[in-house]
């Protein structure tokens, strides 16, 4: 049989061995010795926790990334969304972490979708759609400042996705393509401006110089004739509409 000095050393050795804990380089330990909170936490490394008179509670100080799920979102404009995002949190504070909040995991998603859809709700649609890094920095700086009591430092905010009703989307594609005509004509109307001061250009050089038309004509012909096709050209002396133009010059003083 065992001696009762034996015995003891056995059950000491256990509760030493038991005593042992291991915390990875990312995490910490908040030590609870008889209900108080020890001034530092530990870690990482080979910590002893002596159970019952201390309760260990482990953090991982490594980046959260945290999805938000959907959320209804009525916008300044009166369009109803449905708008995603993501989180990206971490532990800088592990006491407060644990002693300020029940659960930052769980306090930190509810605070994130009730500010999505405080802050969401207070611009228009286009802005939704074309300032997204501006609302997500606004969203960041909010959620940092109210998650900064519990030693969480929120990192980042993306918006994720925006989901539009089937009757809105049909009505952007039609304002789209309203704008995308819109532009075509004032194209056009730029090049036909732009052709009409050539052509007057062109008309009075061609009223300084008599052999231009001449030249001009010729030119077309050769262009004419050019082309593998059936139009038939008649050629028209270029005396004749000299006379013509003469003749209703005095038709015009008579």
């Amino acid at each position: 049989m065992f001696s009762p000095a034996l015995i003891l050393a056995g059950i000491v050795i256990l509760y030493l061995i038991a005593s042992i804990n291991i915390l990875t380089e990312y995490e910490r330990g908040v030590i609870f010795r008889l209900g108080k909170l020890l001034e530092h936490a530990k870690g990482p490394g080979v910590i002893l926790v002596f159970a019952p008179i201390d309760r260990i509670v482990r953090v991982s100080l490594r980046t959260v990334v945290m999805d938000v799920p959907p959320q209804d979102v009525i916008t300044k404009d009166n369009v109803s969304v449905k708008v995603s995002a993501v989180v990206y949190f971490r532990v800088v504070d592990v006491r407060r972490a644990i002693v300020e909040v029940e659960s930052y995991h769980y306090a930190t998603s509810q605070l994130a979708q009730t500010t999505l859809r405080s802050v969401l709700g207070q611009v228009e649609l286009d802005t939704l759609l074309s300032e997204r890094d501006r609302l997500n920095q606004q969203l960041q700086h909010i959620l940092d400042q109210h998650t900064e009591p519990w030693g969480i430092k929120v990192a980042s905010v993306e918006v994720k996705q925006v989901d539009l009703p089937p009757d809105m989307q049909r009505a952007m594609a039609r304002q789209a393509e309203a704008e995308r005509e819109k532009r075509a004509k004032i194209i056009h109307a730029a090049g036909e401006l732009e052709a009409s001061e050539k052509l007057s250009q062109a008309a009075r050089v061609i009223a300084t110089e008599p052999a231009a038309i001449t030249l001009r004509y010729l030119q077309t012909l050769t262009e004419i004739a050019s082309e593998k096709n059936s139009t038939i050209v008649f050629p028209l002396p270029i005396e004749m509409m000299h006379l013509l133009k003469q003749f209703t010059g005095e038709e015009k003083k008579a």
